[in-house]
């Protein structure tokens, strides 16, 4: 009685917290200044036609960073709670009888999944899309691989290695952008190009490349460990 007492005093109190919120609440008719800088210089500044996603990775690189550094531990924590004991590795995965339709739509489909997600991250400084939602699209990959074949076996070292590449690269194009242009992360390391071009924007296909495939990376192996984790009994 007294815990759905508490429970109901906490529910009442946010509600009232929220309906304040909510009452106070005026909508924004104009840009913010630090907004209207990026709409007014972001295109000459940056050099893409995607302003938004160049934003990511450009005036706020750090932040970026941080969601990177965070989709990492929070991929490591999972990993560790998932990994196998190794005397259980030569178990089987435990898995349901797949169909035909199943297995050659991911014969077909896999390819174009793993194309489509490159095409996203290195196409995001001109198009919608961007690191994380290529490597999203790559690991969406992966997962039909493992329902199409739940005992399919998948090479972690690829997965270990293309993750850490893609993460030393990000940050040492970083690192470059500090030494050689403006600031860390700064894209003009490499000259911006022409605008709207495949190579234009300067480094930014190229962060957008490590941070595709590191994402892709990370989220291909937390697939794996739970795959690996689903055995019989």
């Amino acid at each position: 009685m007294l815990k759905n007492i508490i429970i109901a005093v906490i529910l009442i109190v946010f509600a009232v917290l929220f309906f304040d919120l909510f009452m106070l609440y005026e909508a924004r008719t104009g840009l913010t200044g630090i907004a209207q800088y990026y709409a007014q210089n972001g295109a000459k500044e940056v050099g893409a036609a995607n302003l938004v996603t160049s934003i990511v990775v450009t005036y706020r690189g750090f932040d970026t960073l941080g969601e990177v550094t965070i989709l990492f531990v929070a991929a490591s924590i999972i990993s560790f709670f998932l990994k196998l004991k190794e005397n259980d590795e030569s178990k089987n995965i435990s898995s349901k009888d797949t169909t035909e339709i199943l297995v050659t739509a991911s014969n077909v489909l896999v390819p174009v999944i793993f194309l489509f997600g490159i095409y996203v991250f290195i196409n995001g400084h001109l198009t919608p899309g961007g690191g994380f939602q290529g490597g999203a699209i790559i690991a969406t990959g992966v997962a039909l691989m493992i329902l199409a074949n739940p005992n399919i076996k998948i090479n972690t070292q690829i997965i270990h290695w293309v993750e850490s590449i893609s993460g030393v690269g990000y940050v040492v194009v970083g690192i470059f952008g500090l030494i050689l242009a403006g600031g860390f992360l700064d894209n003009k390391i490499t000259g911006l190009g022409e605008f709207g071009a495949l190579f234009s924007a300067g480094a930014i296909p190229i962060i957008y490349s490590f941070i595709g495939l590191k994402v892709g990376a990370e989220i291909s192996n937390i697939l794996n460990k739970y795959q690996k984790s689903q055995k019989n009994d």
